[in-house]
């Protein structure tokens, strides 16, 4: 069948590439319900509530401060190592349409536990709508996504595989999800090595969680504590803070979208 050929974008070249480093990750994956009614409670005392992408990235970086292993890296250069960072990187999925074309892009958050919910949350707003250069992240990934394809896999080889450019490069984990477009769990794919996805928030004020992990890095009894962990923390420390929040009349935050999948 005769069909028309269409120039692969720069958006797209960069899942593409995603995807071809995200190959070569171990993944395993745990899905849980997780109880955040003292979050929705929260939240639904405040007009200007931080969306939930921003509250996951916060709530994961709150756990990893307390266990180095979801601050640790796998990487092969000079030769196969754990590294571990100092403090926790997120990569948060953005939903754009760019000349027409709906895509996702990158937004890095450094430190997320150390900020707050309503700076995270601003970020991604920013990131949703700002131009495509006057957001770092996204400069860098789209300048790498305009080499030609050697010198891309060069560059993605060299990001992924030292370890103190790879944070700066893919950070130490990913918040995503496409709750705003219905129910459903996303198993995502990403160079690593934590991925985290949440759906939407159901009656019973529950919502579904999945968490990839590079197999490399750690094994599913830490997972499972995390996941456990995760649920306090966003019961208790995130929960508190929006207590905090000041009722006000703005436009409801952004969330996050699904990484290429």
């Amino acid at each position: 069948m005769r069909g028309t050929p269409c120039k692969i974008s720069l958006p797209r070249r960069l899942v593409t590439d995603l995807m071809h480093a995200a190959m070569r990750v171990p993944f395993v994956s745990l899905t849980r319900p997780l109880n955040v009614h003292a979050v929705v409670e929260a939240r639904a005392q405040a007009a200007q509530a931080p969306g939930w992408a921003a509250i996951f990235i916060k709530a994961f970086a709150l756990v990893a401060k307390g266990e180095p292993v979801l601050r640790t890296l796998y990487v092969k250069w000079p030769w196969p190592a754990l590294y571990e960072l100092p403090r926790s990187v997120g990569m948060v999925a953005v939903a754009r349409k760019e000349d027409g074309e709906d895509c996702v892009l990158f937004e890095r958050v450094c430190a997320p536990d150390e900020m707050a919910l309503a700076d995270i949350d601003a970020l991604i707003r920013h990131a949703k709508s700002a131009p495509l250069t006057d957001i770092p992240s996204f400069r860098k990934m789209l300048c790498v996504a305009r080499l030609p394809l050697p010198l891309r896999r060069l560059a993605w080889a060299i990001g992924m595989n030292f370890g103190r450019q790879r944070a700066n490069f893919s950070g130490s984990f990913g918040v995503t999800s496409v709750a705003a477009f219905g129910p459903g769990q996303l198993h995502a794919l990403s160079p690593g090595p934590f991925v985290l996805s949440y759906g939407v928030i159901r009656p019973d004020q529950t919502v579904a969680t999945v968490l990839r992990w590079d197999h490399r890095v750690c094994d599913a009894a830490l997972i499972a504590r995390t996941l456990t962990q995760l649920e306090q923390v966003l019961n208790g420390e995130i929960a508190a803070e929006l207590r905090a929040i000041r009722p006000q009349t703005e436009p409801k935050p952004v969330r996050a979208v699904g990484i290429g999948s």
